[in-house]
């Protein structure tokens, strides 16, 4: 058991920067959040069909945790929403440095949802973390709406992790993540559907945005998504939303590498953005201690 921790914390972190990567080709991909993301979770659920059937899986489980993967797949799909609407209102540096709180937002969760006591640092980490943001507030008050949707994301991908930990100690990652990947894709195509949304611009896409959406949705999302649910198996979701949020500095540091001076920001951007993630990481050393 304690190698298969070790194996599972290991891949969590290059799924961590496959996911930092994500950011990046959200940017370079010229779609609006909405289609994006509905072709990403149609792509990505045909690879997985395709991994299940090579894997002679079976699609069989109970009808309430289909019901409780469906709800899922809407979480996680509000989230995606809310994440690439955030980088096309402000950048991928925003959008990470914001999404860095999703480690607060759990430790408010898991008590609720979970039933575990309040931890009183963990308490006194959140403070940090809201004083960090209230820096990039300040500093980066044009990026107000950009931060506003990373923050309903980061919220989101907590709820998301919460959520999907108990699903995951129990049934099959590659049909957890086909059944909440379909029902990404149903929710938001009864939303187009009832909105118009499925006109003739919604189809016209560029060569290059189909070769993002190919990487996005394969590697970044079907690979990503079954590899993150599996290691929930050995893993808790506070472990695995902590090292998430490694992922803005990850992607970050793509985001400056690929984009250069449209990534570069103000000297107070990234102390509030260091107060965030010392904040996560030290959160993470106490933990190991006082276990």
């Amino acid at each position: 058991m304690p190698n298969d921790k070790l194996k599972s914390y290991l891949h969590l972190h290059f799924i961590v920067f496959v996911w930092g990567f994500t950011a990046v080709l959200g940017a370079l991909i010229s779609l609006d959040a909405l289609p994006l993301v509905w072709y990403r979770m149609s792509i990505a659920s045909v690879f997985i069909v395709l991994y299940i059937w090579f894997q002679k899986g079976s699609y069989k489980v109970p009808t309430r945790a289909v019901l409780g993967f469906l709800f899922a797949g809407l979480i996680i799909t509000l989230h995606w929403l809310s994440f690439f609407k955030a980088i096309k209102v402000s950048n991928v540096s925003v959008t990470l440095a914001c999404l860095s709180t999703g480690a607060f937002f759990t430790s408010l969760l898991e008590p609720l949802l979970h039933g575990r006591k309040i931890i009183l640092y963990e308490v006194f980490f959140g403070i940090m973390v809201i004083v960090g943001l209230g820096i990039i507030f300040e500093v980066e008050s044009h990026y107000i709406e950009g931060i506003f949707f990373a923050l309903i994301a980061a919220f989101l991908s907590a709820l998301f992790s919460v959520v999907n930990s108990k699903y995951a100690k129990v049934y099959s990652p590659s049909i957890i993540s086909f059944y909440e990947i379909f029902g990404g894709v149903l929710f938001l195509s009864i939303y187009l559907i009832f909105t118009n949304g499925f006109d003739s611009k919604f189809f016209e896409i560029t060569m290059a945005d189909w070769m993002y959406l190919t990487v996005l949705s394969s590697i970044c999302t079907a690979y990503a998504f079954i590899a993150s649910v599996k290691v929930m198996k050995f893993l808790s979701p506070y472990t695995v939303m902590l090292t998430v949020n490694l992922e803005p500095i990850y992607g970050i540091i793509l985001a400056v590498l690929v984009f250069h001076e449209k990534e570069k920001m103000s000297a107070g951007f990234y102390i509030g953005a260091l107060i965030i993630l010392s904040t996560v990481i030290l959160n993470g050393i106490v933990k190991y201690y006082k276990r």
